[in-house]
């Protein structure tokens, strides 16, 4: 028996035959072409067809994952009409006199890489997309059909290099049981669209690679991330009875759907979910998510190249109010700094940017900025029921600040005769040790608290949670955590607001009874964690 440790990127065990995938990039030659403008034309009309194929792709995938999955797609389409990309490939066919194929591979590379420097993980991930879509006009410049990459004629698990998102969403799911990769990215459309689809898959198993497993038994499971080849009969037990109760488990979890969120005695909770972006509202509805308790409206700022404009802002918010209806969301407002950095924010480098110039800081420095922000809320909120919420507080002056400019925002649209919510409910994030201590005081200023227990446990705990060297030392768990959390929970009730926990510990089911009994109104956790939270509580 041959044991590989990889990345786990979507749940689920797997067992059967491995089928190994020749998805390698393969050389791609370059020729001197004596009619540059002819090979202009006929790229042009490759591109076109690649296009055209992305279309019925994404209507593929809109049918059966939802409009959010198939947005891929979309951007897939944008990026073989970006012009500095289609600019590249033709400067080089032109003045180079190179043969289409070539220009595209070469300028793919270059995009490739650039994406892959960038310091944003969701933009490395970028890197494999704009490789799937170069591929995808070579293709069609070669004569190629699209295949998809499906392996043996029975059911198996697919052993490749890599898989580009096109060639996953593709799979036969009554033939492909789960797949391993030798590369990849956890934050990779190939490993989010794994998640949609219910594959078990296992990323970055790197040199371990063999395609000489071809055909061998073998156990993958996508949670630790461990592959099997030709496993011995005590683990093919093991994981068959892992695998049994993996799938009760998924069938009990869809039986919580539609029934309340409260405990056996009645205490009821609010169960919401986190996003990143709108395109995720799709799995907080398919988990059954009663809102959306942290939207972290900085990922319109990350994957912008410039300051998001209003409208582009408005829409987003807009539309994901719209598709909650009336259920809560809360938008979390711009949260730039310390580990998310944007370059066209000019932020001065800080030896200890945890601590420095972030968050609430920028908004309330550079309110030029803020008020953009603001202002797109405001005008979103007549959509939907949006919450505005405020990140990193330690002080009463800057809560009361920002309320101030949000009134003056108020101010300009009704000047405007532009309608929103004049009720709209604005609240803090507690993430630091200073927001607990004056809870009282900031609980008469706003609307509700959610409690930030990633921050909360950095700065209460002093350490660093970007260093991988003091994992033993950032305990969530530890009692001052926790008796953090507990006090701005009694603070939040003595004047009568409702306090949540949107970070990383709400989904953590070893304390789902200790917040219980803290009283907490409200929990916000990934959409993948709102059913087997929903089925804690209710055994609670």
């Amino acid at each position: 028996m041959k044991t590989i440790q990889g990345v786990g990127v979507s749940a689920g065990i797997a067992i059967g035959a491995i089928s190994v995938l020749d998805t390698a990039d393969h050389a791609v030659e370059r020729r001197v072409v004596d009619d540059p403008k002819a090979e202009v034309e006929r790229f042009r009309a490759a591109r076109d067809t690649a296009v055209e194929q992305l279309k019925q792709l994404r209507d593929k995938t809109a049918a059966e994952f939802g409009e959010g999955k198939a947005e891929l797609f979309d951007t897939h389409q944008l990026m073989l009409q970006d012009p500095d990309y289609v600019e590249s490939i033709e400067d080089l066919i032109t003045q180079s006199k190179v043969n289409a194929e070539f220009a595209v591979n070469s300028t793919a590379e270059q995009f490739s890489a650039m994406f892959a420097a960038m310091d944003n993980s969701y933009m490395q991930a970028r890197a494999a997309d704009v490789k799937d879509v170069s591929r995808r006009v070579i293709n069609v410049l070669e004569g190629k059909g699209e295949g998809a990459a499906q392996g043996g004629g029975d059911s198996h698990i697919i052993l490749a290099e890599d898989l580009a998102p096109s060639e996953t969403v593709q799979l036969d799911r009554s033939k492909v049981l789960g797949f391993v990769t030798a590369k990849g990215s956890a934050n990779s459309h190939t490993a989010i669209l794994a998640r949609t689809m219910g594959l078990p898959a296992i990323i970055g198993i790197g040199d371990a690679f063999d395609p000489d497993d071809d055909g061998h038994a073998a156990v993958i499971d996508g949670t630790s991330g461990k592959v099997f080849v030709d496993p011995d009969e005590a683990t093919l037990t093991e994981y068959r009875g892992k695998k049994a109760k993996y799938e009760e488990h998924l069938r009990l979890l869809q039986e919580l759907k539609g029934k309340p969120t409260e405990t056996k005695s009645g205490q009821k909770v609010r169960l919401y979910a986190n996003i990143g972006r709108p395109s995720d509202v799709t799995a907080v509805l398919a988990n059954d998510a009663e809102g959306i308790g942290l939207f972290r409206s900085e990922f319109l700022y990350l994957e912008s190249e410039d300051y998001p404009t209003e409208e582009f802002q408005f829409e987003a918010y807009k539309e994901v109010a719209q598709k909650m209806g009336d259920r809560l969301v809360v938008i979390r407002t711009l949260d730039i700094g310390a580990d998310k950095q944007v370059g066209y924010f000019n932020l001065e480098h800080e030896s200890n940017p945890a601590l420095g110039y972030r968050a609430i800081r920028i908004c309330l420095t550079r309110p030029e900025i803020f008020k953009v922000q603001l202002r797109a809320l405001l005008r979103a909120s007549v959509y939907g029921n949006i919450a505005i919420m405020l990140p990193m507080i330690t002080s009463v002056q800057e809560v009361r600040d920002a309320k101030k400019i949000l009134e003056d925002v108020k101010e300009e649209l009704r000047g405007e005769k532009i309608d929103f919510n004049e009720h709209i409910q604005v609240g803090i994030m507690i993430e630091t040790p200073a927001s607990v201590i004056m809870a009282d005081e900031l609980a008469a200023e706003v609307d509700f608290f959610s409690i930030g227990t990633n921050d909360l446990t950095q700065y209460t705990l002093a350490c660093d949670r970007q260093n991988p060297n003091l994992g033993r030392f950032a305990d969530p768990h530890s009692p001052a955590v926790l008796r953090m959390i507990r006090m701005a929970t009694e603070a939040a009730h003595r004047h009568n607001i409702w306090c949540g926990i949107c970070g990383e510990l709400g989904a953590d089911l070893s304390l789902t009874d200790t917040f219980l009994e803290f009283g907490l109104d409200e929990l916000s956790v990934s959409p993948t964690s709102v059913l087997p939270l929903r089925n804690a509580i209710r055994n609670h």
